[in-house]
């Protein structure tokens, strides 16, 4: 896989199979040259960074919203009168993710 990285954040901006030399461009970001790095990963090399720089992106919002009880299990709580239970695991989201964390 041909990647193109940032060099002073060390970010992917992109990626293309069967790339040669000089064909990724930086996605309409303002990146001076200079900055570029072009060079080969792995496919599974580059899934796994992309993976952790998508990651370190995400706030403690988007993180609680990706582990808070679905809607769904929601009212089955609340028909089932386990809302105490509902409320011990979206208690235990917070703490992990505590507001103002990124």
């Amino acid at each position: 896989m041909r990647v193109l990285k940032q060099i002073s954040t060390d970010k992917i901006l992109a990626w293309m199979s069967d790339a040669t030399d000089g064909t990724l461009t930086a996605n309409e970001r303002t990146v001076p040259s200079n900055d570029l790095q072009e060079l080969d990963m792995p496919s599974g090399q580059l899934r796994k960074a992309w993976r952790k720089q998508e990651e370190a992106n995400l706030t403690y919002s988007d993180k609680r919203k990706a582990e808070y009880p679905t809607i769904e299990e929601c009212v089955h709580a609340i028909l089932d009168g386990e809302l105490d239970d509902l409320q011990i695991k979206r208690q235990a989201v917070k703490d992990k993710y505590p507001k103002g964390d990124s």
